[in-house]
C-alpha cells in the first residue's frame, strides 16, 4: 500500500544527497532545481556537475547555488561525443567525490525532470519502512499529444537511470556506479546479488522532459552489445534481450548492432563489470525472470 504524508513518520534516516550531471540543459534544469526546492523534505546537499555546457546551464545553476546553501556547482570538461553510460557516470562520480559523506541515501538525478513535491519524502518513507530496501524509485512519464503517459521502456521492477536512489550501505557494497553502458542494470543485479531488495512505487510519477534515447548515435547502439557482454549475460540472453529492446524501439535493425558489439567484445575478451561468481548469479537470475514471464 503506497505511503502518504500522514501515514508514516520519517525516522532519523532522512539525509539524502543528490548529484546531477548536466550538459547543455538550459531548457530543463530550472524546472528540475525548482522541483527540488519545493520538496517536502529538503535535500541534505545537491551538487550539479556542469559538464562543459556551451549554453546558459552554468549561469542558471549559479543562481540557485547563491540562493540555497545546500546547492553547489562543480564545473568540469570531459571529452568525446555523448555516449550513454560512461560519460554521464564519470560526471556523476566527479560530483560524488566532493559530497560530504555523512548522508543516508545517495541519488543520481538527471537534469531534465519535473519531480513531484512529495517524491523524496515518500522515497525516505520506503527506505525507513524496510531496512532491506537498497534502492527505491518511481516511474518516468513523457508528454504525448498533450497527455503524460508512462515511458514504458523497462519492466516495472526496474528503476530508471534518470532517478536512482540508493541506501548508502548498498551503494558502497555494490562498489558504486560503473562508468560503462549498462551501469543502471548492473547496479540492480548486484543489489540483488548482495540480498538487497528494490522497491518501485507506481504512485510516484516523474515527468521526463527529454525522452530517453533521443541523442543516441549508432556507436551507442553498438555499445549496447558490449554492455551485454560486460554484464555477463552470455550470447543467448543477449540475443533475447536485444530483440526485446529493438521491438520496444520499433527498430529491428538495432539487433545487428547489439550482436556485433557483443561479439567484438567477446573476441577481444574485454573486461566485464562483474566477477565470475556474480556473472553466474546474473545469468541464473535472467533465465529465471524469462521463465516466469513464459509460464
Amino acid at each position: 500500500m503506497p505511503f502518504t504524508q500522514n501515514e508514516t513518520k520519517i525516522s532519523s534516516l532522512n539525509k539524502y544527497s543528490i548529484v546531477i550531471p548536466a550538459h547543455n540543459e538550459e531548457d530543463f534544469i530550472k524546472i528540475t532545481l525548482d522541483s527540488l526546492v519545493h520538496q517536502t523534505v529538503t535535500p541534505y546537499q545537491v551538487v550539479v556537475v556542469n559538464d562543459n555546457s556551451t549554453d546558459n546551464t552554468q549561469s542558471i545553476i549559479e543562481e540557485y547555488a547563491k540562493k540555497y546553501d545546500w546547492i553547489s556547482i562543480l564545473n568540469r570538461i570531459s571529452k568525446g561525443e555523448h555516449q550513454p553510460g560512461s560519460k554521464v557516470i564519470q560526471t556523476f562520480l566527479a560530483g560524488y567525490e566532493i559530497l560530504k559523506k555523512d548522508f543516508d541515501f545517495i541519488v543520481k538525478l538527471d537534469a531534465d525532470l519535473d519531480i513531484p513535491a512529495n517524491y523524496f519524502e515518500t522515497i525516505l518513507m520506503h527506505f525507513n519502512a524496510n531496512s532491506k530496501y537498497g534502492m527505491v524509485g518511481g516511474f518516468a512519464y513523457i508528454e504525448k499529444n498533450g497527455n503524460w503517459i508512462l515511458e514504458n521502456l523497462t519492466d516495472k521492477d526496474h528503476i530508471r537511470g534518470a532517478f536512482k536512489a540508493y541506501r548508502k550501505e548498498t551503494y558502497d557494497q555494490i562498489g558504486g556506479l560503473r562508468s560503462h553502458m549498462g551501469w543502471d542494470t548492473v547496479d540492480e543485479l548486484l543489489c540483488r546479488y548482495y540480498n538487497w531488495e528494490i522497491k518501485t512505487d507506481e504512485t510516484l510519477q516523474i515527468k521526463h522532459l527529454k525522452p530517453t534515447g533521443a541523442v543516441y548515435s549508432k556507436s551507442a547502439l553498438y555499445k549496447q552489445g558490449t554492455a551485454y557482454y560486460a554484464l555477463g549475460y552470455g550470447f543467448w540472453i543477449t540475443l533475447i534481450a536485444a530483440s526485446k529492446l529493438a521491438l520496444r524501439k520499433k527498430k529491428l535493425s538495432y539487433i545487428g548492432y547489439y550482436i556485433q558489439g557483443y561479439l567484438q567484445a567477446w573476441q577481444k575478451k574485454q573486461p566485464k563489470m562483474v566477477t565470475v561468481e556474480q556473472e553466474r548469479f546474473i545469468r541464473n537470475y535472467r533465465w529465471k525472470k524469462m521463465k516466469q514471464k513464459l509460464f
